[in-house]
């Protein structure tokens, strides 16, 4: 059963007739018989009677007619959906970000790129490294912008946005406010709040060990807002990145000896065919001025 046939018998099903249905479809009168025709071969059923000048929907005829109408409509429906997908209206993008990413780094980016391109419907989807991985090998996230210490899987690509140093966050009055910076080694026996989720956890754990130094660990959370706030309400320190600290009453200092820092960048699966939408934020996220 072709698209053309179902148009053919809708547009005779309404005028009755075979000349004006072939005329409304712009076909010639033989090519539209002969497509009826070949539709009642498949259904196996006369479709239409004609009794001498006039033409009648037959009982199968009036049986499938609103099955045929839903295909038709279905298809035009998805006909539609697909030509507003590709002009980038009411084009979905799911984007995972990290959970440790600051959300103030992105504005500027995400109010331009809306300003040029108000079709598409972005998603923002919060998580850690590895589960961003995950959503990106089922095809769950288009893209991803995150950062680990280690190299990215084989069938990731990952493009660099920008670079990041780890800083000390403390409550506002603390004795680190009056330093340009914080040495590693002067943290020791301060009250530690844990980020569960930083993706450099480790990698930090093993410096503190380098150095001999025990954490001594008040409070841990995976939430980014609510470490932010204990420090703020004077419950201790964190290590976290610069562009990441966005609650009143958190001061941060750079890290030094060692300097820690990492590379923030925008992951995809290597050979994986972009939509517009996705090859439009890829674009945008390449040619964005992060530096400033």
């Amino acid at each position: 059963m072709e698209l053309y046939q179902i148009r053919y018998f809708l547009a005779l099903s309404e005028a009755l007739n075979f000349t004006h249905a072939a005329e409304r479809c712009n076909v010639t009168q033989p090519a539209l018989s002969r497509a009826i025709q070949r539709l009642e071969e498949e259904l196996g059923g006369l479709l239409f009677r004609r009794e001498r000048n006039q033409t009648h929907l037959t009982d199968l005829g009036r049986l499938v007619r609103p099955q045929l109408e839903d295909i038709l409509q279905q298809t035009d429906a998805a006909s539609r959906a697909a030509r507003a997908f590709l002009k980038l209206e009411h084009a979905p993008l799911s984007v995972g970000v990290m959970c440790t990413i600051g959300p103030a780094r992105f504005i500027s980016f995400l109010t331009e790129f809306r300003k040029k391109n108000p079709g598409i419907r972005l998603t923002l989807l919060e998580a850690p490294p590895k589960r961003l991985s995950e959503l990106l090998f089922d095809g769950k996230i288009d893209v991803a912008i995150m950062a680990q210490p280690e190299p990215f899987h084989e069938r990731l690509d990952a493009t660099p946005l920008y670079a990041e140093r780890f800083v000390v966050g403390f409550p506002v009055n603390h004795a680190f406010e009056a330093r340009n910076a914080i040495t590693l080694r002067e943290t020791d026996g301060q009250s530690y709040l844990d980020r569960i989720n930083c993706e450099y956890a480790s990698f930090i754990d093993t410096l503190y060990e380098k150095q001999g130094i025990s954490l001594n660990v008040g409070y841990r959370s995976e939430r980014e807002d609510w470490i932010q706030i204990l420090i703020a309400a004077g419950m201790g320190i964190a290590i976290m990145p610069e562009y990441s600290a966005t609650v009143p009453g958190v001061l941060v200092r750079p890290i030094i000896e060692p300097e820690i820092t990492r590379q923030v960048s925008l992951v995809t699966i290597a050979g994986r065919r972009f939509s517009t939408a996705v090859s439009t934020f890829v674009r945008g996220l390449r040619a964005h001025r992060w530096s400033a």
